[in-house]
């Protein structure tokens, strides 16, 4: 009941703790009128300013004029009737309705400036300086473009004062004009102590990191722009007060190669269309999707869905006609307005901007929207050579791109297809050529492509099904040797997961098997594969199988052995040893006698891989050295990325992080000149990554880990579990690099993603508990708590208890600092249970350690009685421990429980008691030896403290504090004895 002066400030209070959006608006409203009921000027401007600020950052700011009105109706008849904190927002606010009146377009010039007079005046009256007086004329130039750059340093160049902006706001406006004027240089500089955490606000960093996204990909710091786009948008994401944010990182989406990602932001943000209370806000989240919208409308998807305003089913093709109205409507009135075409001018450069990198930029997080666009990049990779020309005559287009297959070069695929495009028009002759051959020939070979095409996307089956098409119109051409080559290709397609592509009887080799993980699947049919070696034999005396189609028998064969042996390592049997002896080394032998290098090279991939897997890394890395010597005595540098990129996992193995990581960035950019579709990307990345790691090259870690990630999403389905394991590795490194709000959008886009439910439980767990965990530290608690419920929910059935408990534990903490007791005591009552199914002594101690920690946080005084009983079940819970030989760290768990205790008794006020058990905790420590001097010396300092500033006793206190300092030096802990010296300095001076 808000019936009293006190009921309504109750209220405000706990209005006050809610965060921005629709329901604390709604309740801020019903507040001021609680509050009109009493003739109390206090409350009812108390209740008035609430509302104020609940429309500023709930989309609504074009409403903040009429209730600020109401607000000065009370200044002007009851100053004395203002609190302190309520006078001095009255003058702050004075600025936000000269942007609420500003970003309106129906608020006349006029209206504008006499209001600018109106706060100039008033801020002179007050005894305050003018520089937010100029800042507004400033902000209003702007948006005329009317004398922008005098206006800029009439107040650039003036002090800041007490009624300023804050910091970080000025600094994004100083650095969005130098922005305007083409210095990126310059405003990334002067966005420099926003953007590094010096400086902030309630909405700072995170406007400046939107602000900042373009200029920095401008300035070759993509780096910079993944991390402040996702930081950034997390906390942008569904507010309404951030729309014109929201609008720059979808753009920045567009811009960066990032579609599928864009088209994500608008559907999260799909409830922003209906936010009209802030109309300048609501051009810029427009004119952004405009850009998204515009760039997918010009690359021929217009048909595809999208998110658009409620109520109706969007196309690109038909939200960019509303869109676009809309946005061009809205800026005309602002430039009606106004008496200029400056906002219309800046809208059209927005809309003119290109796409800013050749590439798309991985950013690490999941994009599920529009699959069809992820399937591939936006913009595709040039490679750094010409391609290979093709012939404008049938004949000697089929003969070319012959030729290129039987050389594994990679621009055979492509004549292929230019030669089905122009087999499969209308009009087509098949033309007269012996060398040719009839249709029916080359209808086998089309059919063997597309297996091929089939394989390279991992569809086994049907790539299987494709090459015994194959085979059988290769039967009725006439040509039993290519019929056989088909079929044995069958006996490996689906061994695996990597079997199955062209490699597999073709230029599949050790490093791609490798690549994915090892071995597994089915097994070879040896009965089978002997018999097709047999049969090859055969044609082959008669003339009727070719010498590469011969090779590719062998190499199926050498395929089947080193899936074989890579299955039972490290103790094969002898007969897969020397099966993949023998076999392999015929297949080596026949393609050197048949002067096939590539052939030959394949061979001893294989050979080197084995060793690698035995550990003989220097005999595997001389291998691989001499098999790329070889190539490029050959000229057949299009096959070395391969080469490269298993001698990069030597290295890596070899512990040359180094090495690899050189090595692997040259096998991926030999990949990318050669355009090298089916090159294992993804998995080249990832260890690319773990190799920066191990050279301390996080940065670069990032950026492959990244693009391992996207890269696995462009796999479809199949590769779901890869790139959820890559991001995973991607948050520790993020997280490691201090951006634990980039790891956890990073996690964030695994969990909402609806293929997580095809993880493997156990990764499903852990990204879950790392999601939980970062959430922690970025103190957001009740969204870590409830991630900690889900994940108790989801191992609570699990055999290994003990994990259950570290959950429950760690729920329990992020509920009570979430504010939610009740919950947090069901959590402590869930991780007992866990415990003594599976003890976790230490972690159960130290939750009951820290729950007493919150309590006297929470509730002071008062809260003795229960934080005492939580650290005296932590000690039973130690002595439980040591009844059942459990073990657990004594000192630890003890010292910890003293230490604790003094701290609850300190809070309360019983010093005498809190100083005991501050020194019983000391003997305790100093049993955990040379681990536990640091938790030591924080007991003496707690001593000490209570001791010289509670009790009174600071001569006492100097000569603890100087016995722990000497033991502190002694220890090796400088910054330790650091904080005890300058306590020391202060008990000293007293």
């Amino acid at each position: 009941m808000l019936d009293t002066p006190d009921a309504v400030m109750a209220g405000l209070r706990e209005n006050d703790a809610r965060p921005y959006g629709r329901t604390r608006t709604v309740t801020a409203e019903e507040l001021v009128d609680a509050a009109e009921q009493f003739d109390d000027t206090g409350v009812r401007s108390m209740a008035l300013l609430e509302l104020m600020e609940a429309y500023e950052y709930d989309g609504e700011r074009s409403k903040s004029p009429v209730v600020f009105a109401r607000i000065l109706r009370l200044w002007d008849t009851d100053p004395d009737g203002f609190g302190e904190w309520a006078r001095h927002q009255v003058l702050w606010r004075f600025k936000w309705v000269a942007d609420a009146l500003k970003d309106t377009p129906d608020v006349p010039l006029a209206a504008i400036r006499r209001w600018h007079t109106e706060l100039r005046d008033r801020y002179r009256a007050a005894g305050h300086d003018l520089q937010p007086y100029y800042a507004q004329r400033y902000h209003l130039a702007v948006q005329t473009g009317i004398d922008v750059q005098d206006a800029y340093e009439l107040w650039a160049a003036r002090p800041r004062s007490e009624l300023s902006d804050c910091h970080a706001c000025e600094t994004r406006a100083r650095a969005r004009h130098f922005i305007a004027a083409g210095d990126d240089a310059r405003a990334l500089e002067v966005l420099a102590p926003v953007l590094d955490g010096r400086s902030g606000c309630e909405q700072e960093p995170h406007l400046s990191q939107a602000t900042a996204l373009l200029a920095q990909l401008r300035q070759g710091r993509p780096d910079d722009a993944r991390s402040g786009h996702l930081s950034g948008y997390r906390y942008a994401r569904g507010k309404a007060a951030m729309l014109n944010a929201v609008g720059l990182h979808i753009e920045f989406c567009a811009l960066s190669g990032n579609e599928p990602r864009g088209l994500e932001l608008l559907a999260e943000n799909r409830d922003l269309f209906a936010v009209t209370g802030e109309p300048a806000g609501r051009l810029g989240f427009l004119t952004g999707a405009e850009v998204l919208l515009a760039l997918l409308a010009r690359a021929g998807h217009g048909e595809l869905a999208v998110s658009g305003p409620a109520g109706t089913a969007w196309t690109v093709d038909s939200l960019l006609g509303h869109v676009r109205a809309e946005a061009d409507a809205l800026a005309a009135r602002f430039d009606a307005r106004n008496g200029t075409d400056a906002v219309g001018a800046e809208r059209r450069a927005r809309l003119a901007v290109e796409p800013l990198l050749a590439e798309p930029l991985a950013l690490g997080v999941r994009a599920v929207a529009a699959p069809g666009l992820s399937a591939a990049p936006a913009v595709a990779p040039a490679p750094r050579r010409a391609a290979e020309p093709e012939p404008e005559d049938f004949t000697a287009l089929v003969l070319r791109a012959r030729e290129l297959e039987v050389l594994g070069h990679p621009d055979a695929d492509r004549l292929w297809k230019r030669v089905a495009e122009r087999a499969g028009a209308a009009d087509f002759v098949h033309p007269r050529s012996a060398e040719l051959g009839g249709p029916e020939r080359l209808r086998a070979e089309l059919a063997e492509q597309r297996a091929h095409e089939a394989l390279q996307r991992d569809a086994y089956a049907e790539g299987k099904a494709g090459l015994l098409a194959a085979a059988e119109l290769f039967e009725q051409a006439g040509l039993a040797g290519a019929a056989l080559m088909c079929r044995t290709r069958t006996l490996i397609a689906d061994l695996d997961d990597g079997a199955g592509d062209e490699g597999a009887a073709d230029e599949r080799s050790a490093d791609e098997d490798a690549a994915a993980g090892g071995s597994g699947g089915r097994r070879p049919d040896w009965a089978a594969l002997d018999a097709a070696l047999a049969r090859a034999e055969e044609l082959r005396a008669g003339g009727e199988l070719t010498d590469d189609d011969y090779l590719i028998v062998l190499q199926t064969r050498a395929y089947a052995a080193h899936h074989d042996l890579a299955e039972a390592l490290p103790e094969p049997a002898d007969e897969v040893a020397e099966r993949f002896e023998a076999v392999v080394g015929a297949y080596h032998r026949t393609a050197v006698e048949l002067g096939s290098e590539r052939r030959a090279a394949t061979s001893r991939q294989y050979t080197a891989d084995v060793a690698a897997r035995k550990g003989l890394l220097a005999e595997a890395e001389a291998e691989l050295r001499e098999v790329l010597a070889r190539l490029d005595a050959a000229e057949l540098a299009w096959h070395t990325p391969r080469v490269l990129g298993l001698l990069g996992q030597v290295l890596l193995q070899g512990r040359e992080p180094g090495q690899a990581v050189e090595v692997f960035h040259r096998a991926l950019a030999e990949a990318v000149r050669w355009g090298d579709d089916s090159y294992p990307y993804a998995p080249t990345y990832m260890m690319l990554g773990h190799s920066c790691l191990q050279v301390g090259d996080l940065g670069g870690a990032v950026r492959a880990l990244s693009e391992a990630a996207a890269r696995y999403d462009r796999k479809g389905a199949e590769a779901v579990g890869e790139a959820a394991q890559v991001r995973l590795q991607l948050a520790d490194v993020l997280r490691d690099t201090g951006r634990a709000a980039d790891a956890v959008a990073v996690l964030e886009s695994v969990l909402l993603d609806a293929s997580a439910a095809r993880l493997d439980v156990r990764m499903l767990a852990q990204t879950r508990l790392d999601l939980a965990r970062g959430l922690s530290e970025l103190e957001e608690h009740r969204d870590a708590a409830e991630e900690y419920l889900r994940l108790a929910d989801l191992v609570a059935g699990w055999e290994d208890q003990q994990t259950h408990t570290m959950v429950a534990c760690e729920a329990t903490l992020a509920l009570a600092r979430a504010d939610r007791w009740d919950a947090a005591e069901a959590a402590l009552a869930r991780a007992r249970e866990a415990h003594g199914k599976a003890p976790q002594v230490d972690q159960l101690a130290a939750t009951l350690r820290e729950l007493a920690r919150l309590t006297m946080r929470e509730q002071g005084e008062e809260g003795l009685a229960a934080a005492l009983a939580l650290l005296a079940e932590a000690d039973a819970v130690g002595d439980a421990a040591e009844q059942c030989g459990d073990e657990y760290n004594s000192w630890y768990l003890r010292g910890g429980s003293h230490y604790e205790r003094a701290r609850s008794l300190a809070v309360a006020g019983r010093h005498e008691e809190a100083l005991a058990e501050a020194e019983r905790a000391v003997p305790e420590y100093e049993a955990g030896g040379e681990r536990a001097e640091s938790p030591r010396a924080e007991s003496v300092r707690l001593a000490a403290l209570i001791e010289g500033s509670d009790l009174g006793r600071p001569e006492a206190a100097v000569a603890r504090l100087t016995a722990a300092i000497a033991r502190c030096e002694a220890a090796g802990l400088p910054e330790a004895a650091e904080v005890l010296v300058e306590l020391r300095e202060r008990f000293a001076g007293e």
